[in-house]
């Protein structure tokens, strides 16, 4: 069994217990949290299970680490605290441990960070032995492992188009869909995630990615963007009000460029009731899909659904980007020290959790 923390117990944390309590390789041995209202929590409570798993949930990272595990889940936010969530990870990565995370954005494609981020990783895991492996909650697998698979199911290939389409008004973050994306801001307002550079700075790592797997040199990678007001007041169950006129939903596009056309996108469309935009591409149903579109002959699409916690789709496709995180580490627990990306590392079938329930 391998030893693993999960640190964190938001909305990707909390998903990221119920992952390893139900591999049947991973031992949960410890949970790392900030808010001091959780220290001495059951993770089983913490992460939403009927029962409790015998692990209490502790603040004292230099005490868990000390113990050396074989793995850590990072799971605290990295959106509005990169620099603390690199320094945690280079921490956990020098102790020894195989790290697993969505935080930073810029590991995505690893062989084209900045040093600045890139070289503290490998000075710990020269020191400490460890691993690490960054793929995203948007979800990673959707941007790099699905249309890079799906491709090869083509003759011929003039497109490749990742969509993300959602029903923001079902995510349980409502800083961040306020104030980080603006929905029920003035139209004037400048969401901080899409400032100009900021989309790239996010999925530009997946779009060099894609590129490298397809053997292609990209000119350059652009962003289009596009936000429309709601006509009418909103009202939602999570988050409450949101006025006519503002901000109800978001279109952009992260385009790899190659000879002067965009042929390798990540799209976004979020909305936060649906009666906005419904010219915009929409989910088949319910609150949201991940979608990939491979133009060419023959025209592929795959419209992937995933629901968690009673039905969210929120929930759902956070839950896939944790379970491809999750099940990556004994494959990294077996491979040589190193920085990893999505490339490197293989998507497997759920071996031995078929039918398998834990706590």
């Amino acid at each position: 069994m391998i030893s693993t923390v999960v640190w964190g117990t938001g909305n990707v944390g909390r998903l990221a217990v119920r992952a390893v309590d139900a591999h049947p390789g991973l031992d949960l041995a410890a949970v790392l949290v900030h808010d001091p209202a959780k220290v001495g929590r059951d993770a089983g409570g913490l992460a939403g299970l009927d029962g409790g798993l015998g692990v209490a949930a502790t603040d004292d990272v230099e005490a868990v680490l000390a113990a050396r595990p074989r793995a850590v889940v990072y799971a605290a936010s990295g959106d509005i605290r990169p620099d603390d969530a690199l320094a945690d990870i280079v921490r956990a990565v020098r102790a020894g441990a195989v790290v697993v995370t969505p935080a930073l954005y810029a590991l995505y494609d690893q062989r084209n960070a900045p040093p600045e981020v890139r070289e503290p990783v490998l000075a710990a895991i020269a020191e400490g032995g460890g691993s690490l492996f960054v793929s995203g909650v948007d979800p990673g697998w959707g941007n790099d492992v699905l249309p890079l698979l799906v491709s090869g199911l083509g003759s011929v290939v003039d497109v490749v188009r990742c969509q993300e389409i959602f029903d923001y008004s079902t995510y349980d973050q409502e800083d961040s869909v306020r104030y980080l994306v603006g929905m029920g801001q003035p139209m004037d307002y400048e969401p901080p995630m899409l400032a100009p550079t900021v989309p790239t700075m996010v999925w530009g790592g997946q779009i060099r990615l894609m590129a490298r797997a397809l053997g292609v040199e990209l000119d350059e990678i652009r962003e289009t963007l596009d936000r429309r007001p709601l006509d009418a007041t909103v009202t939602t169950a999570t988050m409450g009000e949101f006025e006519a006129g503002t901000q109800g939903a978001v279109r952009f596009e992260v385009q790899g460029i190659i000879e002067g056309e965009p042929r390798i996108v990540i799209e976004h469309v979020t909305r936060i009731h649906a009666s906005c935009a419904p010219d915009w591409p929409v989910p088949p149903d319910g609150d949201g899909a991940h979608r990939v579109v491979i133009e060419g002959r023959p025209r592929i699409e795959v419209t992937v659904e995933a629901t968690d916690e009673g039905g969210n789709r929120a929930a759902g496709g956070n839950a896939t980007a944790v379970g491809r995180l999750v099940g990556a580490i004994d494959w990294l627990a077996a491979a040589d020290p190193g920085l990893y990306d999505a490339l490197d590392v293989p998507l497997r079938p759920a071996t031995g959790r078929l039918g398998r329930k834990r706590s």
